[in-house]
């Protein structure tokens, strides 16, 4: 797909510009010159918000600037890398223990508790959203709704890197209306049935599919199905037990 994407009725944009920082998971594909040696991976998470719509199974996913460097125009789910401000998050309950206990497999508590905090707040600063309640211009976020699906490694020889985690969310938790502040060119719910149509990166294309799976088990048993992390030349492979 080729030229900035018409946004649909009803969903807000903002500014056509890209930001300034490129940190979306999804950018990081492929593309650019291969580094001199290895670039550690920044700590990253990304949110699957979905819902039963008029079309089935449906996922919040943003178009990325036709101007950016790598990847222009691929949908992306909202998604960025920690920050400092992840580290004093307050949020409003606790990460659900099976959520906890799959981040800490690749961070300690503390940074648990940031990449969740990373996962709403990049929601809120990209689509509008709120999963918990703001307090001034501060997030309080509510880890409650929060379900953990995989992480996903970029590989040695790409000039960024994220190790991105990537947690789940159903729609009706979230509040407001959507709204684009200029991270993404259009944001809104895309059906699964779409994307097909839709340029998408291959990481993509396999946590979409991962998603799928864990649409397809049942809900008593999702907590106990064979993870798996992505990593390398886009390898699937099974996730090491947690501590």
């Amino acid at each position: 797909m080729r030229g900035s994407a018409p946004r649909p009725a009803g969903v807000r944009g903002g500014p056509q510009t890209p930001p300034r920082q490129d940190d979306n998971p999804g950018g990081a594909d492929q593309g650019g010159r291969k580094p001199s040696k290895p670039v550690r991976p920044k700590d990253a998470a990304s949110l699957i918000l979905w819902k039963h719509g008029p079309r089935g199974i449906e996922i919040l996913m943003g178009r990325r600037h036709h101007n950016l460097r790598f990847m222009p125009g691929v949908l992306v789910f909202p998604g960025g890398r920690v920050d400092p401000d992840d580290h004093r998050a307050q949020p409003l309950s606790p990460l659900p223990a099976d959520t906890r206990r799959m981040l800490e497999i690749s961070a300690t508590p503390a940074r648990a508790t940031a990449l969740a905090h990373c996962a709403l707040r990049e929601l809120h600063e990209e689509a509008g959203l709120v999963l918990g309640e703001m307090a001034g211009d501060r997030l309080r976020p509510d880890f409650a709704p929060l379900s953990y699906l995989t992480r996903a490694i970029t590989p040695a020889d790409r000039p960024m890197r994220f190790h991105a985690r990537f947690l789940i969310a159903e729609a009706h938790h979230a509040k407001g209306e959507i709204r684009g502040s200029g991270e993404l060119e259009e944001i809104r719910f895309f059906a699964l049935t779409e994307l097909h149509e839709q340029p998408v990166a291959k990481i993509t294309a396999m946590i979409l599919a991962e998603f799928e799976a864990w649409l397809g088990t049942p809900a008593t048993d999702r907590a106990h199905r064979q993870f798996i992390r992505i990593q390398g030349r886009d390898s699937r492979l099974p996730e090491r037990r947690s501590p």
